[in-house]
């Protein structure tokens, strides 16, 4: 039978490489659902090709848009937030990909993972926000969450049937961005343009950005030690520019694993939505002639102060994940809007950490109230007022 797959924000990269992937799998995929924003123009596109019973759309203006096009082609409208979460916790759904940028997509995979379903997960935040409550939730239901970006499905495929016990060190790699080989002045007041000018991967605007700043990386830490249960003090980040190896582990005899492939996100997309089947069908094959110069370099904690805040983050845990995240979008998004400088996105973030008292998440109600301060305070810092 064919498995129904409801795909979130399947206007963004990976939704649409996604779908592309599906495309090569008519036999065992059909799409059930989609969910967009803003570009209606590209969703109605995938709605004509692949015919979901159900779409969501960002707001009433944009479900109404639909309207006529939900007649001819008999499709379910839904929207807002509610509108995603229904989606992501369809009863027909076997497969939910939550891939919505940032903050937005942490309550669609909550939903998804009370729903017991199966979830490719392409949202770091879901797992930085609130990770202690989906892993709770986890325990309840018969979800399951295979990771999709590049580094944690590496890693996935690195330990899945080894014995966790041998492993000393498990270790990202990051590109380094397009600031790697800059000095901390050219850095500092960077322009927009420079900071989204990513030398490896396509990307939407903020991980794009968050990439630049590495903050990209310190949510990816965050993130693996929830997939994996892995403590903090075991993790590691070094930059390596080719973007060829995607994790490494170590082992305690002192000798290392690690995982190789081209910079293509379809590879690891292809491999999440068939597991525990091997794909057969090569993408961007990586060839041992491209192996040539293979780089790694320790972490500069000064150019990369955000990568140090969520370290922190990291090990304090409790709500300061939760903070990290929601400030860090808060700042992101006024640079991208040009009301702040790109070396002021750590400084938001740094001062709502400063000013946060670690409390305990225990109930979705902790994690909104913990949202909403941090939202408030660091635009109350962005506009200069208390």
């Amino acid at each position: 039978m064919k498995r129904k797959v409801s795909v979130l924000g399947s206007t963004g990269s990976i939704g649409r490489m996604t779908l592309e992937i599906l495309e090569l799998y008519p036999e065992k995929f059909e799409v059930l659902a989609l969910s967009a924003g803003e570009n209606i123009s590209l969703l109605i596109e995938q709605i004509e090709k692949f015919k979901p019973l159900y779409v969501s759309v960002k707001n009433k203006e944009k479900a109404d848009f639909l309207k006529e096009i939900s007649k001819k082609l008999n499709f379910k409208i839904l929207y807002g937030m509610e509108g995603i979460c229904e989606i992501a916790s369809l009863e027909d759904a076997d497969i939910v990909v939550s891939a919505i940028s940032g903050i937005d997509g942490f309550l669609p995979t909550y939903s998804a993972v009370k729903a017991g379903k199966r979830i490719l997960l392409a949202n770091k935040e879901s797992l930085v926000m609130g990770g202690e409550l989906i892993k709770k939730e986890m325990e309840k239901s018969s979800s399951a969450l295979i990771p999709v970006d590049s580094e944690h499905n590496a890693l996935f495929q690195l330990i899945e049937k080894r014995n966790r016990g041998e492993i000393k060190k498990y270790i990202i790699t990051a590109s380094g961005g397009p600031f790697f080989k800059k000095n901390i002045d050219e850095i500092r007041n960077a322009s927009k343009d420079e900071a989204l000018n990513h030398p490896v991967w396509k990307m939407g605007k903020k991980i794009t950005i968050d990439s630049a700043t590495l903050m990209n990386k310190g949510f990816e830490l965050i993130e693996a030690h929830w997939l994996f249960s892995i403590p903090p003090e075991n993790l590691d980040v070094f930059i390596h520019p080719q973007s060829v190896v995607h994790a490494i582990i170590e082992k305690k005899d002192g000798t290392m694993v690690a995982f190789l492939s081209t910079p293509d996100m379809r590879i690891p997309i292809q491999y999440a939505l068939l597991h525990p089947e091997t794909p057969d069908k090569p993408i961007s094959p990586l060839g041992i002639e491209k192996l040539k110069n293979l780089e790694f370099y320790p972490v500069d904690y000064e150019k990369f102060p955000c990568l140090s805040l969520a370290i922190f983050a990291l090990r304090e845990g409790g709500s300061f994940p939760t903070v990290l995240a929601v400030a860090n979008e808060v700042a992101v998004s006024k640079f991208l809007k040009g009301e702040i400088k790109f070396f002021e996105i750590f400084k938001v973030i740094e001062k709502v950490i400063n000013e946060h008292k670690k409390l305990e998440l225990n109930s979705l109600d902790d994690l909104i109230m913990i949202k909403e301060w941090a939202e408030k305070r660091a635009l109350e810092i962005v506009g200069g007022g208390k």
